[in-house]
């Protein structure tokens, strides 16, 4: 039974510190993503929103006053790296698979994969199972 994908076979040291990158830039995009929508949620509305349509505390909130501020402030720099860590990170595999030949568009695999020549005769019939 196969299950769709392979571990890598690594045949240089480049590979392992690709292998080890993208773990690296998936780890962090996953925790600031995860830890960004925990703060965005946690955040005071500003107009009721779903917190007042389901009975929430609308305009009070548990962390103070002053908590609306500070929950803004670490948002936009939550968000901010990010989208610096999303830009670091294409620019890196981009990099890194010009480096090993790897992906690439549609037509990458061409000169390792080649369709069968068309002889034009047809395909010869399997036997039939009595």
């Amino acid at each position: 039974m196969s299950v769709g994908w392979a571990v890598p076979t690594m045949t240089e040291p480049s590979d392992c510190k690709a292998i080890v990158m993208k773990v690296v830039f998936l780890v962090l995009l996953t925790i600031t993503a995860l830890f960004m929508v925990l703060i965005i949620l946690v955040q005071k509305g500003k107009g009721g929103g779903l917190a007042g349509a389901l009975g929430g505390m609308g305009g009070q909130s548990a962390f103070g006053a002053k908590a609306g501020d500070l929950f803004t402030r670490i948002t936009i720099g939550v968000a901010a790296f990010w989208i610096i860590l999303c830009l670091c990170s294409v620019a890196w595999l981009r990099n890194e698979s010009r480096l090993t030949g790897a992906g690439g568009g549609a037509g990458a695999n061409n000169a390792t994969q080649q369709a069968p020549a068309d002889t034009g005769k047809p395909a010869p019939a399997e036997p039939a199972n009595p």
